[in-house]
């Protein structure tokens, strides 16, 4: 039998039940067929590092791509500057 394994975002979704307390552990155990302990493994994995969530600002995709486009836009003009200051030295 191979190992099961979860992803991040099922991981987060039975933390948060788990956090909620609308169940217990042994009714969320069976309810997503983990062993008990798993689900406060993760619990405390999750309270020990969330305070990482406001650490550092988290930068999205949008403002990554707008500050590639903008120093693209910069060298060109760079390059633009320095060709027309060639063009002139060599009229």
């Amino acid at each position: 039998m191979s190992r099961r394994k979860f992803t991040s975002e099922f991981k987060v979704k039975v933390v948060m039940e788990a956090l909620s307390e609308r169940y217990t552990i042994q009714e969320l155990g069976r309810k997503y067929e983990i062993h008990p302990t798993q689900i406060t493994t993760w619990k405390t994995q999750f309270l020990k590092n969330a305070s990482a969530v406001f650490d550092k600002p988290v930068k999205d995709a949008k403002s990554e791509a707008q500050e590639k486009e903008e120093h693209y836009l910069k060298v060109i003009g760079q390059q633009k500057v320095e060709i027309d200051f060639l063009k002139k030295a060599l009229s």
